[in-house]
């Protein structure tokens, strides 16, 4: 939920005597440019360390940055060589956007996979597809994006096969429920459908210290699930109709990708996990057996010789970086550009994208183990 809020959060750091967002002056105004002349060298050594160094053609001079123009271009093995499988690996902890929490552990951004999906989807070296799951779920939105992107896949003709690996729970089950077909591990940690919104207060700790909040809102429910104050009855019946209607969507998405009444469905949807074996026998997997399993499985739906070949998908490495500072590829491309641009031979100025809108409230989440409303899932 967008929250908009204004106050003294608002002001400019660099606001002073000469009004709102005027620059510092005096001597102590040199640390700031020094930390920023000291950030930019340091992305600069690392954009230099990793883009890949490639000859120049004859008429036209090579560019240390030519590589930035390619962030979230389709992988060379989808544009060029013999037919194959491609491969796509989803592992940990799916979010709408990549990017490390503050503990340090990276998210699975939809909009990545998505793109690369689409660039399948549109590939004529690929035929079929098999996605490697290892997740434990997490945003229902990235999910629900994730799993619309296969059914696209599947409407270009290309056979889609899941494989599970240690984990594919809850949002990765939601995932895996849109392919023609799932193949675990006997082993595989898979179900957990259910739903799940949860967020820590801490209006206890805050009497305790003595400290307090005033809120000016437009509408009683404009603070819903502030961590300031318990909810209240009413705030808690509309934050369970919002889980309830997620919990429907995922009942549906399950029984539409397995053939299987809703009835049935619900059943088994209590957010309890199965392992592959028990799965299989309840009709939410197909096949048990190995990654090579699934891509042997998904080059014969495809009609394509032994020996065939995998193509690889991934993020490019430079969006993985970017992600780390919640960047993604496209945005880190606009926010470079001026600094590339003046380095020399880097690629021409776009806008910089307007900041995402705060929130108080995070996504609903799909996942085995559960995470705070706020947190990154």
């Amino acid at each position: 939920m967008d929250e908009l809020r204004a106050g003294p959060g608002d002001a400019s750091p660099f606001a002073g005597p000469g009004g709102a967002g005027a620059s510092p002056a005096g001597g102590g105004g040199g640390a700031p440019v020094a930390a920023a002349l000291l950030v930019a060298v340091v992305v600069i050594a690392l954009v230099l360390a990793i883009l890949p160094v490639r000859p120049a053609a004859p008429s036209q001079a090579s560019s240390p940055w030519s590589g930035l123009a390619g962030l979230g271009a389709a992988p060379v093995g989808l544009t060029a060589g013999p037919p194959g499988v491609a491969l796509l690996e989803i592992t940990g902890p799916l979010a709408t956007t990549s990017g490390v929490s503050l503990l340090g552990q990276p998210s699975t951004g939809a909009d990545q996979i998505v793109q690369l999906l689409q660039q399948v989807a549109a590939s004529p070296a690929a035929k079929a597809l098999v996605v490697r799951l290892d997740t434990p779920g997490g945003s229902a939105v990235a999910a629900s994006e994730i799993g619309s992107a296969l059914q696209e896949v599947r409407k270009a003709g290309k056979p889609v096969v899941v494989s599970m690996g240690d984990v594919a729970a809850s949002g990765g089950y939601w995932i895996a429920a849109n392919a023609d077909t799932i193949v675990a591990n006997p082993a595989t940690l898979t179900g957990s459908i259910g739903v799940i919104l949860d967020y820590t207060t801490y209006y206890g700790l805050y009497q305790k210290l003595g400290l307090g909040e005033e809120t000016v809102k437009s509408g009683p429910y404009k603070d819903i699930g502030s961590p300031l104050r318990p909810l209240t009855a009413a705030e808690r019946q509309i934050l369970q109709g919002i889980v309830d209607d997620t919990y429907q969507q995922f009942l549906q998405m399950v029984a539409d990708g397995r053939h299987m009444p809703v009835a049935k469905v619900r059943q088994l949807a209590d957010g309890r996990v199965f392992t592959g074996r028990q799965a299989q026998a309840l009709g939410l997997v197909d096949r048990l057996g190995t990654l090579k399993t699934a891509l042997d499985l998904a080059a014969a739906r495809a009609h394509l010789p032994a020996g065939y070949r995998v193509i690889r998908v991934a993020p490019n490495p430079l969006q993985n970086l970017f992600a780390a500072f919640g960047l993604g590829g496209q945005s880190a491309a606009r926010w470079l550009a001026p600094l590339l641009q003046a380095a020399g031979g880097g690629p021409g100025v776009v806008p910089a994208p307007a900041p995402a809108a705060p929130g108080d409230l995070g996504p609903l989440l799909l996942y085995t183990g559960g995470s705070g409303l706020g947190e990154q899932p």
